[in-house]
C-alpha cells in the first residue's frame, strides 16, 4: 500500500492548522491564493539572496498570512530573525517595499512581522535547508543526516526521520538513503508531526531532502 499522502494535509484540521487565514467569495478566491503564493515567493528569494551574501542561509521555518478588510499581516518564523534585522533594520524594510512592489497599489497596508523560533532546529523547513547547505558543499550525505539528526534532538522532539533521494556523492545510479531516530508514528492522526520536502542543487543534479520530526501526540 503506498503512502502518497502529505502528512501535513493529513492531519490539517487536527494538528496542523492553515498557513493563510483569510476568507473570499468563490470568484475572488483564485486570485487571493495566487497572491498569496507570490508573496512567498517574494519573501523566500529575498531571504535567499540576502543571506547568500552573509555565507549562511535563511532559516524561515513558515509564513502565516492574514488578510484583514485594510490589512495585509505576513508573519515570519524564523530560527535566526538578527540576519533580517541587521544594518539597524535595513533588511526587514527592504524586504517590506518588496513585497510591497508585488501588490496592487490600490490594495490593502502591508504589515510584516518577525517571530523568533527558540528551537529553530527541530523544524523541518531550518532543518532540511541546512542539510541542502552541507550537500551542494560536497559534504558526505551520511555525515550530513548523523550532523542534523544530532542538532534536532538537542530539542525537545521525539523522533526524526531524514530522506535523501537522487544521485548521492555522485553515483552513477540514483538511491533513497534514510536515517531515523526515535519514534514517528506517520500513521497515527493524532501525532503532532512537521513535514518538508527541500530540492538541494548539487553538481550532480538535484537532491530531494525529506525530513519528519515528531513533537507528542495530543
Amino acid at each position: 500500500m503506498g503512502q502518497k499522502i502529505n502528512p501535513l494535509g493529513f492531519r490539517l484540521g487536527l494538528t496542523q492548522s492553515h498557513r493563510s487565514y483569510w476568507f473570499a467569495k468563490p470568484k475572488k478566491y483564485s486570485k487571493l491564493f495566487e497572491g498569496d503564493r507570490e508573496i512567498r515567493n517574494c519573501i523566500e528569494l529575498y531571504v535567499q539572496k540576502h543571506i547568500k551574501n552573509s555565507s549562511n542561509y535563511g532559516g524561515i521555518a513558515r509564513i502565516e498570512i492574514r488578510r484583514k478588510t485594510d490589512l495585509i499581516q505576513v508573519e515570519i518564523y524564523t530560527g535566526f530573525p538578527a540576519l533580517l534585522v541587521e544594518s539597524r533594520g535595513q533588511g526587514i524594510e527592504q524586504l517590506k517595499l518588496n513585497v510591497q512592489g508585488i501588490l496592487n497599489p490600490r490594495d490593502r497596508k502591508l504589515r510584516l512581522t518577525l517571530i523568533e523560533i527558540t528551537e529553530p532546529y527541530s523544524e523541518p523547513n531550518i532543518l532540511a535547508e541546512y542539510i541542502a547547505l552541507q550537500l551542494e558543499s560536497r559534504v558526505a550525505f551520511r555525515r550530513t543526516m548523523k550532523k542534523a539528526i544530532e542538532l534536532a534532538k538537542k530539542g525537545s522532539i521525539g523522533g526524526i526521520k531524514v530522506q535523501i533521494a537522487g544521485r548521492l556523492n555522485g553515483a552513477e545510479i540514483a538511491r533513497v538513503e534514510w536515517a531515523r531516530e526515535g519514534r514517528v508514528p506517520l500513521q497515527t492522526i493524532k501525532a503532532r508531526i512537521n513535514y518538508c520536502y527541500y530540492a538541494a542543487q548539487t553538481i550532480y543534479g538535484v537532491l530531494g531532502i525529506k525530513v519528519w520530526i515528531f513533537r507528542n501526540e495530543e
